[in-house]
């Protein structure tokens, strides 16, 4: 072998190299909707396209209301059918009984969302505008608070109902300089390592925003133990390995990884969430056979509760069916009327 031969070689090796680390690297950065979204207090994340793939295309779609039937008639757009991927920034408000409540949301939506039927009706919608950095905002007005709304990119809108236009006009910059590789905000940098490869959805930071009530984490009327302003990372990623079996149970697994204060902290809250998922378990058995319980069933049936140091983590498998016909119907569980308490030993 000649001397240009073997350099030409070795040009092609390293470009191949470099190329495999583009590739690496671009798989285990954060993706752009949620680079683009402003500071915030938690971060929440959904590839929706992979989900659909397990909704059974026999399935009946639900019963519109009159309002968003009116809104797909308006602009084409259906929410289930063009939206792609959604990533929402939650604010913490510091008034919880303002227009807000305890939560304010900033969102980017990928999809199949523009057009001029679309700008039509946010025209015809809009309060007022307000034209910053070349891109038009729609000021739309809702429930004692305004929504902002901008098309950010051929297939972006960027939507915020903050009190002040700050986060919109943060998520208009960050999308102008997206091509620069822009890392995200403060809380993608700090978290966004611990999200396991391959997840079609997560949250970091204080994801238990929305949860809140008297300052604790409530879910199914179930208090957690959890103070809202618990750090949480949790992702929901496909088991390997894939496979295109009929029977798509296990083929989801959901982790929820708590960062406590300190390890006394972290065994505390292990010793609680062990509590609650016996109590998950007990009031699961009698709900009716269905898809969607099913699914709930196995959830907390394979749940487990582990402490490493100040990290609490629960992990589960999880049909596809909970996601792909809804969520469990919380007035069908039969949960006491007080906060969340161990089942009775007999």
């Amino acid at each position: 072998m000649n001397r240009r031969t073997r350099r030409t070689l070795l040009i092609v090796a390293a470009v191949l190299v470099l190329l495999a680390v583009a590739i690496f690297l671009r798989a285990k950065a954060p993706p752009e909707a949620a680079r683009l979204l402003p500071e915030s207090d938690g971060i929440l994340y959904v590839n929706l396209k992979p989900l659909r793939a397990f909704v059974p295309k026999d399935a009946k779609p639900p019963t519109r209301a009159p309002e968003y039937q009116a809104f797909v008639d308006a602009t084409g757009i259906d929410w289930e059918r063009d939206l792609d991927q959604v990533a929402i920034a939650l604010h913490r408000m510091s008034d919880p009984n303002g227009p807000n409540g305890p939560v304010a949301y900033s969102m980017v939506l990928v999809g199949k969302l523009t057009g001029n039927k679309l700008n039509a009706w946010l025209a015809a919608n809009a309060a007022s505008r307000e034209y910053y950095a070349g891109t038009t905002v729609y000021n739309i007005p809702s429930e004692g608070r305004t929504v902002r709304v901008a098309q950010i990119g051929y297939d972006m809108l960027a939507v915020s109902n903050t009190p002040t236009p700050e986060q919109i006009h943060s998520m208009i910059d960050r999308h102008r300089t997206a091509a620069l590789s822009l890392p995200g905000s403060t809380l993608l940098g700090r978290y966004y390592h611990d999200v396991p490869l391959l997840s079609i959805a997560w949250g970091i930071g204080q994801i238990g925003l929305p949860f809140s009530k008297s300052g604790a984490i409530s879910i199914f009327g179930v208090d957690l133990q959890l103070p809202s302003d618990t750090t949480i990372v949790a992702s929901v990623a496909p088991t390997l390995p894939i496979t295109k079996s009929l029977h798509l149970q296990g083929l989801l697994k959901v982790r929820v990884e708590e960062i406590a204060k300190n390890e006394q902290t972290a065994a505390s809250q292990a010793a609680t969430l062990n509590t609650l998922v016996s109590l998950f378990q007990h009031i699961s058995m009698p709900l009716a056979d269905t898809p969607v319980n099913n699914g709930f069933k196995e959830l907390v049936k394979t749940a487990e509760v582990t402490q490493r140091r100040d990290r609490v983590v629960v992990t589960a498998t999880v049909s596809p069916s909970l996601f792909a016909t809804g969520a469990v119907d919380e007035k069908s569980l039969p949960l006491p009327p007080t906060s969340a308490a161990a089942p009775a030993s007999k």
